[in-house]
């Protein structure tokens, strides 16, 4: 079997843009990928363009680790966030069309079925005012739907350092979370590579009471030093990854015991095979993977398939019940969180889904981005809407 060429279309919401790709084959068998790039839509698109006529057409879908060599190392230039994802968008599909050949789901060809079932948490607390009310209520719906854990990032637009009243205000916001939805589920804090290790450090010790179930990226992404700090003031785990595009990058934080949960994107980290490498190393450092997931269904199938076959999977982030519900629909078969907050194993062939292109015609781009250090980005609305 062949590659013969394949077609990108993008999905757009207010806030992000999902981009998708078709890769087709000589025997008429076709794969899905998909990457929420940060941002950078048309440079992923370019990288896409560039990339597949060299080392994807013409190729046997089965030899994804020759793929990934090729634009790892082959192509000499290390392919940071943008090749490591357009490698996502094309390792995801082959794995897909593996799949399909195969006629078994892609967890079968991974190792087979370390668990029946992913527990999932969800990113319900934002699209609101930055009030200490209004947050515990949006974080009480997503526990009312079944989800064990919330992740909430009550910081507003603060970067490096945090004002007295910012402070104050976000500590408000997090215990009043605490309070609605009670001492049994798991509250995620995201810090977003916010802070220096020292304003890290004190967030992490005046949130203590709260009992977060992890404390995310709470500095820069590669920050090791203030890394250090963090881990010396707090007893609750250290999460990190989602900014992490090859293995390498990670090797200070295991050898240095600063990371407990390591959370690199399926489609940041070049794909279902990217994600499965680091199943033996973290699990060799008694660390565990928690993959970031901002896609819509395709990007989701692909870490569910991920996280049914490895061992050291604590739980899978999911956005799509809380933001942009219709995106569900761009698929025919979308991965969907039970009343119990957990996904269940898939069953059909590759991916087990496929695109309903009128619904993804429906939606076209809208520029929709992240803006982090903007008044009101946690809205998710508009760039446009944002306070400049």
């Amino acid at each position: 079997m062949i590659i013969t060429g394949y077609r990108t279309v993008v999905v757009g919401t207010p806030w992000r843009e999902l981009a998708i790709i078709e890769v087709h084959t000589d025997e008429g068998l076709t794969g899905l990928g998909e990457v929420r790039m940060v941002n950078k839509t048309d440079t992923l698109l370019a990288a896409i363009d560039e990339l597949a006529p060299r080392y994807l057409i013409g190729t046997d879908p089965f030899d994804v680790a020759r793929l990934a060599w090729q634009i790892e190392v082959g192509e000499y230039g290390l392919p940071g966030e943008v090749g490591a994802s357009a490698l996502a968008a094309f390792d995801i599909a082959c794995w897909d069309i593996m799949g399909k050949a195969l006629g078994q789901p892609i967890w079968r060809l991974l190792g087979g079925a370390f668990r029946d079932e992913v527990p999932a948490y969800a990113n319900g607390w934002y699209q609101g005012d930055r009030d200490p009310a209004i947050v515990a209520d949006l974080a009480q719906q997503v526990t009312a739907r079944g989800y064990g854990a919330v992740k909430i990032d009550p910081f507003g637009a603060a970067s490096s350092t945090l004002t007295p009243a910012g402070h104050r205000l976000s500590t408000e916001i997090l215990q009043a979370v605490r309070d609605a939805i009670g001492p049994d589920r798991q509250i995620y804090v995201e810090m977003h590579g916010r802070f220096t290790g020292a304003t890290a450090a004190v967030i992490a010790h005046d949130i203590a009471g709260i009992r977060p179930g992890w404390l995310e990226e709470p500095t820069l992404p590669l920050d090791i030093g203030g890394l250090r700090q963090v881990r010396a003031s707090t007893p609750f785990p250290i999460a990190l990854g989602e900014r992490i595009h090859h293995a390498g990058e990670l090797r200070g934080f295991l050898e240095q015991n600063l990371v407990d949960i390591v959370q690199v994107d399926v489609t940041h980290h070049g794909g279902i095979t990217g994600f499965m490498r680091l199943v033996g190393w973290t699990n060799a450092y008694n660390v565990l993977l928690a993959p970031h997931n901002v896609c819509g269904p395709i990007g989701t199938a692909a870490a569910l398939h991920c996280c049914i076959a490895a061992p050291n999977v604590l739980v899978l982030e999911h956005f799509n019940d809380f933001a942009d519900v219709w995106v569900h629909d761009i698929v025919d078969n979308p991965p969907r969180v039970s009343p119990a907050g957990t996904f269940a194993k898939p069953t059909a062939p590759g991916l087990g889904l496929s695109l309903v292109d009128e619904v993804v015609a429906a939606h076209p781009r809208t520029g929709g981005r992240l803006a982090l250090y903007r008044e009101g980005w946690e809205r998710r609305q508009d760039v446009s809407a944002y306070a400049r």
